[in-house]
């Protein structure tokens, strides 16, 4: 299998802080690789070594069977493109904005309107030349994003969390555009995402990461199946749970997670597992439901997150849940700090992983 891009021994330091240490790691030709791990593990550094966009402490970089040194680092740019978690955009047109990256390589304009509109019906925006940029709502302003960086035709694609802070109807889009990129045009795309879930149906391979270093690379069936102890510890990760499974006399699963805190779940597995539930799937109200999801629980917030037209809470039931609402439902509520609140969500959306 060709490998596209290599890292030996890449270690990056911040002061006394070391981000990554002694990563060795191979990208294939045409795969998805996710690295998977919590937040501050390391995934965004690597991503940014990967993009030549900050240099290891030590280390060794090959793009393409060739060592990227001083001398050839420019030109070795032009073959990947990093698309940041946090959008960042021209305060100009849709247009002006992906053609930017065109336009300093003194692309004639012809092309560029005909690559423009390519890329533009694949990202699902046909139509957006003229709109401001920045007043498209947020998952339209990440396939914006997603198009200036796609236009560039480079071999290698990073994504740094790509479908954070969305909710669930554009992280759909952009994980069905993500996976159509990569089929049809065989580029490599390598994502970091703390998502279990996206982590077991969007890639080829994944490498879990934490503490700066890579435990375990392998298949999703690989990594998942067998539950490493790495995988386990991601407790960090948003609403992944270890814990001990059992079949109800219901046919669906109850896993008892700690704290007197137990999931139930519509698929079926007994024993070690660890379930997953996605933040936009778990409905927070200031009274007790009235509803048919099997979970419910009460608690209080003890972690509030403004990401502007949505909002994270981090909500303490024994277990700590992320949920996320929008700003609206957020101020109708009037919730805040150590707020008590009620959760619930189907057994259908747990996942078993």
């Amino acid at each position: 299998m060709t490998v596209i891009a290599e890292l030996k021994g890449v270690t990056k330091t911040f002061d006394a802080i070391t981000a990554l240490d002694d990563i060795d790691l191979r990208i294939h030709k045409g795969e998805i690789l996710a690295l998977l791990g919590p937040n501050g593990s390391g995934k965004t550094t690597l991503l940014r070594i990967l993009a030549l966009i900050q240099k290891p402490t030590k280390g060794e970089i090959y793009l393409n069977n060739v060592k990227v040194t001083d001398k050839n680092i420019e030109q070795k740019r032009l073959e990947t493109t990093l698309v940041f978690q946090r959008t960042l955009l021209l305060s100009t047109t849709v247009y002006n904005n992906i053609a930017y990256g065109l336009k300093i390589r003194k692309t004639p304009k012809t092309k560029i309107d005909k690559e423009i509109a390519k890329v533009l019906k694949l990202v699902r925006l046909e139509g957006f030349e003229k709109r401001q940029a920045k007043k498209l709502s947020g998952g339209e302003q990440q396939r914006v994003a997603l198009a200036r960086a796609l236009i560039l035709n480079t071999e290698l694609l990073l994504l740094d969390e790509p479908t954070a802070n969305l909710d669930p109807k554009n992280a759909s889009v952009i994980e069905e555009i993500i996976a159509t990129i990569n089929r049809e045009f065989k580029t490599t795309i390598v994502m970091a995402t703390h998502n279990m879930f996206q982590a077991k149906n969007l890639p080829d391979r994944i490498a879990l990461i934490t503490d700066g270093k890579i435990s375990e690379v392998g298949t999703p069936t690989k990594i998942f199946g067998s539950l490493s102890k790495t995988l386990a510890s991601f407790a960090a990760v948003e609403n992944t749970f270890a814990g001990t499974a059992d079949i109800t006399e219901n046919g669906t699963t109850l896993v008892d997670i700690g704290n007197s805190v137990q999931i139930e779940a519509t698929v079926q597995s007994n024993g070690k597992v660890a379930v997953f539930i996605s933040p936009e799937d778990i409905i927070v109200s200031r009274r007790r439901f009235e509803s048919s999801a099997r979970n419910a629980f009460k608690g209080r917030i003890v972690e509030i997150s403004d990401l502007g037209s949505v909002v994270r809470l981090r909500i303490d039931v024994g277990k700590i849940f992320t949920v996320q609402i929008t700003k609206r439902s957020f101020n109708e509520m009037g919730l805040n700090l150590d707020t008590e609140v009620f959760l619930a969500f189907k057994a259908s959306s747990v996942q078993i992983i």
